[in-house]
């Protein structure tokens, strides 16, 4: 290639990125509890005006990283992040508080998704592909991967998720292969846990379509998940939700969905009872179609941030943003909050779409699957 457009191409890139990191540098003039107000915007030609809380800050931390999902830090402090889509699991190496390294580790993966470090092993990452689990030990001489356990083949939900419990079980979700069916093998639309090789792969909960993102409260150990509704009931039904997963228990996908509704567009049969009675209501009810995705809950306080990676079928569109949920001490459901927003703009133009949230010394990372960025969000001095 001419230098001339080689050097035109990266004097490009780097405005771009410098742009960017202008748009994202600007912090909201409002208050966090009250909602949104007017913001401080930047220049016309800036692409991504994030609005935060006032005196939250946010930058990018790293750019390059194609359809970029889940994230993990590792005991060195590197941080790992999937890129589904690109079939690659990155390594950023981390110097003061920086990425100074970005190197594709895993590749020609198949849709890989969950990443999850082995608490008692902490240099032996698993990841979720689509059709099996597999781990590797990095840093290691020989880091390929080994199949620890197979999964069902793909539908329509492809990404598998990946945790370590307080029990320090394995857990995975496992999305629906359909939008609205009846599922012909029972590991779909559930939650499973596992021992760290694979065996004694045990039902957690199931009835839940979609489960992409989970993990603990960190006071008393229960499960939270996100979860997406069905489609093709209209622009506000069915309520996305956050469920707090109970072992062996129904969330209610094909038939029920929120507070134990019926859906009687999918399920015809005629009951005695309510079928949804037997059922688990939702937690918190979410905006239909906001498509919830990662969350964590906030270190020293009671609240839980969610992500909204934002609908694609909706007639006027929702989510595109970050929410804080305001609980009491125990758990339970108070209001939501805006704590991000700016990546749908006044015209309907999505500049990002959140996904994974994770903490780590402090700090919140945010992966956005469009723009192919990790961003860091500092919170104000205590």
């Amino acid at each position: 290639m001419d230098d001339k457009i080689i050097h035109m191409k990266k004097n490009w890139i780097f405005s771009l990125v410098f742009l960017i990191l202008m748009g994202v540098g600007a912090f909201a003039a409002y208050r966090f509890w009250p909602g949104i107000k007017p913001v401080v915007l930047p220049p016309p030609s800036v692409d991504m005006p994030l609005q935060l809380p006032d005196g939250f800050s946010i930058e990018i931390f790293a750019d390059g990283i194609p359809n970029a999902r889940a994230m993990r830090f590792d005991e060195r402090g590197n941080m790992w992040v999937s890129a589904t889509r690109s079939n690659t699991v990155w390594l950023l190496e981390i110097e003061n508080g920086a990425v100074v390294r970005k190197t594709p580790m895993f590749q020609n993966l198949q849709r890989p998704h969950g990443l999850a470090f082995d608490p008692k092993n902490p240099f032996t990452l698993y990841i979720a592909e689509e059709h099996q689990i597999v781990r590797t030990c990095v840093y290691c001489d020989d880091s390929s991967p080994e199949k620890i356990i197979d999964l069902p083949p793909s539908g329509r939900h492809f990404t598998r998720t990946l945790g370590f419990g307080p029990d320090n079980k394995l857990y995975i979700s496992i999305g629906s292969s359909c939008d609205v069916c009846e599922e012909p093998d029972p590991r779909y639309a559930a939650i499973y846990k596992m021992n760290r090789d694979g065996s004694e792969f045990e039902l957690v909960a199931d009835g839940l379509r979609n489960a992409v993102f989970f993990t603990w409260h960190p006071k008393t150990d229960a499960l939270w998940a996100t979860e997406m509704g069905r489609d093709r009931l209209g622009d506000d039904l069915p309520p996305d939700e956050v469920n707090i997963i109970e072992a062996g228990k129904n969330y209610g996908w094909p038939i029920c969905y929120g507070k134990q509704i019926h859906d009687t567009n999918f399920d015809k049969n005629q009951y005695i009872r309510d079928p949804c009675e037997d059922t688990e209501p939702s937690h918190i009810d979410l905006q239909a179609h906001s498509a919830p995705l990662g969350l964590a809950f906030i270190p020293n306080s009671d609240d839980v941030l969610i992500a909204y990676h934002g609908s694609w079928n909706r007639t006027v569109p929702t989510g595109y943003k970050i929410v804080r949920a305001e609980l009491d001490a125990a758990g339970n459901f108070i209001r939501m909050h805006d704590f991000i927003t700016g990546w749908l703009t006044e015209d309907n133009r999505a500049l990002g779409r959140p996904v994974d949230l994770i903490f780590h010394e402090g700090a919140l990372y945010i992966s956005d699957d469009k723009a192919g960025l990790l961003y860091k969000v500092s919170f104000p001095a205590a």
